[in-house]
């Protein structure tokens, strides 16, 4: 659908631009993938960089959608360049997506510096473009040229060198003009991408962004960009002489997130592990920790800023990576990738295939504690912290992740559910064969992971999953953040609510006692197995009291309890 061109920079814009990004970078994401040969030729820039941008495009929805049912009108500027940033940085995968979420980040903070500010001009524009180039290299621990700093580095150089003030459009027509120039010669500035005869991946990724900055503000779609710099010497696996349009801790065995565009590392050997995580710090604490890690690893980058950061290294010890993390502030999102000898650190061409089980399960998990119990069970899981539910995108790469012809899919969210049916979708057009069981809650799911064999044939395992899961009433504690209505009531924030299946069905002052008074209703139409998945804000006695209460009013009623960790609600009961 042709965009209406606008001159300036506004809330709008940002919306269309980050739709735009994610189209494009939806439709190069398998090419940018194909052509991803440094440090390591592991093939997942593209769909990282997808799965960046549908972060991003996500919170700014949401600030509009705020908006929207609040009837405050259109968002400020400040508003959506702060959330697209947020959205970037908590959604950011590998390297190249950490890398784009400084970029936006960068841009966020020229865009967002004045909150009283509708619009910016060609002028905004240059300087948010300058900015980005400059903190994303700074975020880097040791920068490679003919990477996809250098084709930021160009972008804003060339947006720079525009007459006058000059409009959005015309500004970043220019800044895609330089970043696609630079972009064909990354081949002849870093060695291994002149072996292989392509583009730089990451590079490759940014001018899809910034192609689509173009159609954002003229409406016009910039000329297609070729990945390889000569057909006769596209070698790498995949990679073929084409051009196209612009476009907890959870530790795997599977090949590594690429580090394709602004590590340090070597082309061959390297570290075992790659270890990515979000950290809750402060900034001295935050540059301690970059030292410890440079002298711990390579590939470092970490990005962010006001109290927020994402942190990305290469190391050989993950502990203590992660200690270190601990030591500057709270770490969590942790993800450790085994990169196996032999295998991430050769060419696609050269790696030797992995055998794909016959069936797993992936899970969508609100804490780190159910997240290791589902581990344990052997489920493939995706952590969805509090306020951040995973997007699609997030949902495939977990299934391909579990490397299997068959898998079951397990929202564990009401909400969740045509996130969980458009990523089944993919995976099946993708040849691989998804069951999803429509779960509303973790216990549901534990409830259908307990019944799970593999060695059934699929339909048998997946109804018989399906009907644990439906046989198992759900409900919830949490506490009211605001005053509003419910189905019990009115309650005031701060008030104790208890939801079964749902909806709110008593309201009280005490956890302990409003816990009690749900089991008690739930356990009223019948049971045989009570669960409890206690949170971080759980009372230590609400355990104690309830199995009590379960033991001398209700004969022949198991109970058993799960930490849950930081899950958003102080506790979880199941019944089945």
């Amino acid at each position: 659908m042709a965009q209406v061109p606008q001159t300036f920079f506004d809330a709008l814009a940002v919306r269309t631009w980050c739709g735009l990004a994610l189209r494009a970078l939806g439709r190069a994401r398998e090419e940018i993938d194909a052509i991803n040969v440094y440090p390591v030729a592991d093939g997942d820039t593209g769909t990282n960089l997808y799965l960046t941008a549908e972060s991003a495009a996500a919170a700014v929805e949401a600030v509009f959608e705020a908006h929207t049912a609040h009837e405050l009108g259109k968002p400020a500027l400040a508003d959506a360049a702060r959330a697209m940033a947020h959205g970037a940085l908590i959604g950011a995968r590998g390297n190249s997506g950490t890398i784009l979420a400084q970029l936006l980040r960068g841009m966020a903070q020229v865009l967002a510096a004045d909150s009283e500010t509708p619009h910016t001009d060609g002028e905004g524009l240059r300087l948010a473009l300058r900015q980005a180039a400059d903190s994303a290299r700074q975020a880097v621990a040791h920068p490679v040229e003919g990477t996809v700093l250098t084709v930021a580095s160009a972008a804003a150089d060339a947006a720079e060198r525009t007459d006058g003030d000059g409009d959005c459009g015309t500004v970043a027509r220019a800044a895609y003009d330089g970043a696609r120039a630079a972009l064909a010669e990354t081949p002849g500035r870093l060695a291994v991408l002149g072996r292989a005869g392509v583009v730089d991946a990451g590079g490759r990724g940014l001018v899809a962004v910034l192609a689509a900055l173009v159609e954002t503000f003229t409406g016009e779609t910039p000329r297609a960009v070729p990945v390889a710099a000569d057909p006769e010497h596209a070698r790498v696996a995949g990679a073929t002489a084409v051009t196209s349009p612009e476009i907890v801790a959870e530790v795997s065995d599977v090949p590594a997130t690429p580090l394709d565009e602004c590590a340090d590392g070597p082309e061959t050997g390297g570290p075992a592990f790659e270890v990515i995580y979000l950290l809750e710090a402060d900034d001295t604490a935050v540059a301690r920790l970059r030292e410890r890690l440079d002298g711990l690893g390579e590939s470092l980058v970490v990005v962010g800023g006001d109290g927020l950061w994402n942190v990305h290294v290469h190391v050989d010890d993950a502990g203590a990576a992660v200690e270190a993390g601990v030591e500057a502030g709270r770490p969590y999102r942790i993800r450790i990738t085994h990169f196996g000898v032999g295998d991430v650190h050769t060419t696609g061409a050269e790696r030797p295939p992995r055998e794909r089980a016959q069936r797993a399960v992936v899970a969508v998990v609100p804490g780190e504690g159910l997240a290791g119990l589902y581990a344990e069970a052997g489920a493939t899981t995706v952590l969805a912290r509090p306020g951040e539910p995973p997007a699609s995108g997030e949902l495939v790469q977990a299934v391909r992740r579990a490397h299997a012809r068959e898998v079951v899919l397990l929202p564990n969210d009401a909400d969740l559910r045509h996130t969980a049916a458009a990523a089944a979708e993919q995976a099946r057009a993708e040849g691989i064969r998804v069951a999803l069981i429509p779960t509303r809650s973790a216990v549901q799911g534990i409830a259908a992971l307990a019944v799970h064999e593999p060695e059934r044939r699929f339909d048998e395992d997946v109804v018989q999953m399906t009907s644990a899961a439906g046989a198992t009433r759900h409900a919830e504690v949490v506490v009211a953040e605001r005053q509003s209505w419910t189905m019990a009531g009115i309650c005031q924030a701060g008030d104790v609510l208890g939801l079964i299946d749902g909806d709110v069905a008593v309201i009280g002052s005490d956890v302990t006692a409003t816990a009690e008074s749900v089991l008690d209703r739930m356990l009223s139409a019948g049971g045989e197995l009570v669960t409890l998945v206690l949170g971080d804000e759980a009372p230590e006695t609400v355990a104690d009291h309830l199995e009590t209460r379960v033991r001398e009013a209700y004969l022949a009623v198991d109970t058993v309890v799960y930490r849950g960790g930081r899950q958003g609600a102080v506790l979880l009961i199941g019944v089945e």
